[in-house]
């Protein structure tokens, strides 16, 4: 395999607390990677770097991981434009309007809906994202999740079933015959293709009990527990995902003192998701406390088209320390490695021999200039399983 040297690098994001300056982010100064095939085969100072095949000069950037995008919702057809105008004008935010983006999803062809997921990764790529999950939950019948992440699954290995996301029209007056469907037919026709099952535990969606049923049927089938937790007010999915072994609990909006202690005891990941916060005009989440108590904090972009229709893990990193109480550092470590344990994942999200090549630069000295330029495109270079994208 060819090797190539990316060297004088300005700043180093690791997330290998045993180089550099002995951080989490593991911040090595004036520092070089060799990449060797898909993975990285060296990290260190410049000036110690071994010989490789291909040089790359990277002129005093700053270099970092490439960013884990944990949760997203990428599989779907349409756009809910007029709904965010409504928000914006004072609407509130509620779990129903995910039903018209459920008819324009059930109404586009396969080609369609995979070149609109293929249209929104390009364009997270562009903006240094090299690892995300996906979900379906825009179709709402067996054919449509099916096909959902059958066309996810082509695009990456972080799939996951979400049947569950809201009661299907057809089942508004029968939501216990929905489950049913959700945790039998559904499942035997999605699972093959996913290694998670979620459910959106929430006032218009599904209760304690059902979202239960929905996580220990797809744990039956293999699929690991993920959780849409306590978005829209204080409820029981926290504790729900810390009971059922959930890898994650996403949104985290409103929490009890018991839901943080939940978090710090066990070891699901608490995702944030500050996109939906900005484009709901919702509460902010509280980040700094959830930091500080010593639960794992990961960031995610939630990208779906009608609560946070942004790609962008940039712009969320900028909202989490403007917003919700995280340092740049910190914000940084939870959209790459943070990420990474939301996903149970070792090989991305950081810098080190062995893992896999995805890696940035930016137009900048340091990492701290995403949250410290917001909305400006510095990142210039990356490069994912060690072939350089951007």
């Amino acid at each position: 395999m060819s090797t190539t040297l990316i060297t004088r690098i300005g700043s180093l994001v690791t997330n290998d607390p045993g180089v550099g300056d002995g951080s989490p982010l593991g911040l090595l100064r004036d520092a070089a990677v060799v990449v060797e095939g898909e993975r990285i085969a060296w990290v260190g100072p410049a000036d110690r770097a071994p010989d490789a095949d291909q040089v790359f000069d990277a002129q005093g950037r700053a270099g970092l991981p490439g960013f884990v995008d944990s949760h997203s919702h990428l599989v779907f057809a349409g756009d809910r434009t007029e709904e965010f105008a409504a928000r914006m004008s004072g609407r509130p935010y509620a779990a129903g309007g995910i039903r018209t983006t459920v008819a324009a999803t059930r109404a586009a062809t396969d080609p369609e809906l995979e070149a609109n997921l293929v249209r929104y990764l390009g364009e997270a790529l562009r903006q240094g994202t090299t690892t995300f999950e996906t979900k379906s939950g825009y179709g709402l019948t067996v054919a449509d999740e099916e096909r959902a992440l059958r066309i996810a699954a082509r695009h990456t290995d972080e799939v996951t079933y979400l049947g569950a996301h809201v009661v299907a029209p057809e089942y508004a007056d029968d939501p216990a015959a929905y489950v049913a469907l959700v945790t039998g037919p559904m499942l035997d026709a999605c699972a093959p293709h996913a290694r998670w099952v979620d459910v959106f535990c929430e006032r218009g969606a599904f209760d304690a009990d059902q979202a239960r049923a929905v996580l220990t049927a797809g744990a039956a089938r293999g699929l690991v527990p993920r959780v849409h937790a306590n978005q829209l007010g204080h409820g029981p999915g926290v504790q729900l995902a810390v009971e059922t072994g959930a890898a994650s609990a996403d949104h985290c909006t409103y929490l009890s003192e018991a839901d943080v202690a939940a978090l710090a005891a066990g070891d699901t990941v608490a995702t944030l998701l500050p996109g939906a916060e900005f484009s709901t005009r919702a509460e902010w989440p509280d980040a700094r406390r959830l930091w500080d108590a010593g639960v794992t904090v990961a960031l995610s972009t939630d990208c779906n088209p009608g609560s946070s229709f942004t790609s962008s893990v940039p712009f969320c990193i900028a909202l989490a320390v403007r917003d919700m109480g995280l340092t740049p550092g910190e914000a940084v470590w939870a959209a790459t490695a943070g990420g990474a344990r939301a996903l149970r994942r070792e090989d991305v999200g950081r810098i080190a021999p062995g893992a896999y090549a995805d890696l940035l630069l930016l137009d900048a000295p340091s990492h701290v200039h995403l949250a410290y330029r917001p909305g400006v495109p510095l990142v210039s270079q990356v490069w994912r399983r060690g072939a350089r994208k951007v």
